[in-house]
């Protein structure tokens, strides 16, 4: 564990150093879980956005997107169960003060007990090589089974808990997990308690007139009320889609591992609507298509895995997530919720509205079911940003750190760098910059020996360096340096922009 705790420290010091990402009012010494996405981090992160708008909105003729507002009416958030049902389960630590989510910290204790099993399977691999049967050793290994009996009865009895509203049980399941605070190392805590997660503000120009209002939990609920009117503006059929990637607040107990669980953070949602009936063969198709859509990454198959939900929201009737392995651990990365027709249903009831649906080919009205796909967009530039991270020792003993990015969504494609300031060679540079920048998001920079321009390419994950120098002057040919393989080309002006499309090209 401490040597991901290690690697996460350097992730997130490369994120600063590199202009990936900032503590939010750092020289007001900072705002706890909020944070400001540099230079190279909003290239990055418009990056996703476009991936993703393109596979969800461009490539589905049968999807649109919309942008909603962020404040919406209060009465949405009653309908939506928010106001009564948004809480999480806190408990305090009164030695160090802290305050935790009670359910993240049996997750996090059945997460070692995980760790132990994978140990010994590890172990048993490495004892009998090609013989080995992981099935075989995972059902008939003492130990393995006695670690997986007690994570199989914690995970019930915290669901149980949980789907009851019964705290007190939870804290006595801390308490007999022995599960200690990770500040004081003491188990000395409070009772547990429910905690309402939106925030709230004022709307009105004169305060004594002013209605609570609340900044926006997540984003779905503005695709909901929307529904009537995307449907008859788009002349919309069932199964049809919409979709939008916007802003969501949430007053986290306990905000951590730096962008993974924030105050302030970005989803991108689309909300399928479908026939009654029909919605968990929707489910299984956009579980399979989802996971298709990271895997296009090449992050690696490995490092994903589906969850099934045991405890369902109040609205689903399935739910799976797709869990990355961050350096602290698989974590939902993205939701797959078939959430029946609560959402409309209850629209339809608090707005006093008719939400349905007029299906010609069973010529009746129905209220459409909902399958919701929700995919965190700081916790997927988190996924890439550790992922990409890689130190290397290099065959002359030397040292660099890489950002391993996909090309496609590198926040530089191509760094433009003259060998020397001079001899003409900064304004032949120049040129091929002003011609490659109108294609490809481009950074010219003469400053510094080329080895270490190189260097600083290499850590925000620019896919290729092209460098000018006096043979360009001569023959029109550059070198074009690739940034995994660190290997060089001579090649004809000409066929730059081409090397670069090629490379920017999604398997």
């Amino acid at each position: 564990m401490a040597n991901y705790d290690e690697l996460f420290k350097k992730i997130t010091a490369h994120a600063k150093e590199y202009g990936f990402i900032f503590q939010s009012s750092e020289i007001y010494d900072g705002l706890s879980a909020v944070y400001d996405y540099g230079q190279n981090g909003v290239e990055l992160k418009n990056n996703i956005k476009e991936y993703w708008w393109k596979a969800m909105v461009r490539y589905h003729e049968n999807i649109v997107g919309i942008d909603s507002a962020i404040f919406m009416h209060p009465t949405i958030w009653k309908a939506s169960g928010h106001v009564d049902a948004f809480n999480d389960p806190m408990i305090d630590n009164k030695d160090s003060k802290k305050r935790y989510r009670a359910d993240v910290l049996v997750e996090d204790h059945l997460a070692k007990l995980e760790e132990k099993i994978n140990k010994e399977v590890e172990k048993a691999a490495k004892r009998f090589g090609d013989a080995f049967d992981e099935g075989q050793f995972r059902a008939t290994n003492q130990r393995v089974l006695e670690n997986q009996a007690k994570i199989d009865a914690i995970k019930h009895r915290l669901y149980t808990g949980l789907e009851n509203n019964d705290l007190s049980d939870i804290k006595k399941l801390i308490e007999d997990c022995e599960i200690v605070c990770p500040v004081s190392g003491s188990r000395n805590w409070t009772e547990v308690r429910q905690f309402n997660l939106m925030f709230s503000t004022q709307m009105g120009s004169v305060s004594e007139e002013a209605n609570t209002i609340f900044l926006r939990p997540e984003t779905a609920q503005g695709i909901f009320v929307n529904f009537l009117n995307v449907m008859k503006t788009g002349r919309m059929k069932i199964p049809f889609g919409i979709a939008q990637i916007g802003k969501a607040f949430r007053n986290e107990i306990v905000a951590r591992q730096f962008i993974f669980r924030m105050r302030e953070f970005e989803q991108m949602e689309m909300q399928y609507f479908v026939r009654p009936g029909t919605e968990l063969e929707w489910f299984e198709f956009w579980k399979k298509e989802r996971l298709k859509w990271h895997l296009s990454l090449g992050l690696g198959e490995d490092n994903y895995r589906f969850h099934d939900h045991e405890k369902l929201a109040h609205y689903a009737n399935a739910a799976a997530d797709i869990e990355f392995r961050f350096p602290f651990g698989f974590k939902e990365l993205e939701g797959i919720h078939s959430r029946t027709d609560f959402d409309l249903g209850a629209h339809q009831q608090y707005s006093g509205k008719k939400i349905m649906y007029f299906d010609p080919e069973l010529n009746e009205s129905y209220v459409p079911y909902v399958v919701e796909t929700s995919i965190g967009l700081d916790r997927t530039f988190l996924a890439l940003l550790s992922n990409a991270f890689t130190e290397e020792k290099l065959d002359d003993g030397s040292e660099r750190v890489v950002m391993k990015l996909p090309p496609v969504l590198a926040p530089i494609k191509a760094a433009v760098l003259p060998l020397v300031a001079k001899d003409g060679l900064p304004e032949k540079a120049r040129q091929i910059m002003d011609t490659l920048k109108y294609d490809y998001n481009c950074q010219y920079e003469e400053k510094d020996s080329i080895g270490k321009r190189y260097r600083r390419q290499d850590a925000i994950g620019t896919p290729y360096c092209i460098t000018v120098d006096h043979q360009t002057l001569e023959d029109n040919t550059v070198t074009i340096r690739e940034r995994d393989t660190m290997l060089q080309e001579r090649v004809d002006l000409g066929n730059v922009s081409k090397i670069i499309a090629k490379k920017l090209k999604v398997n």
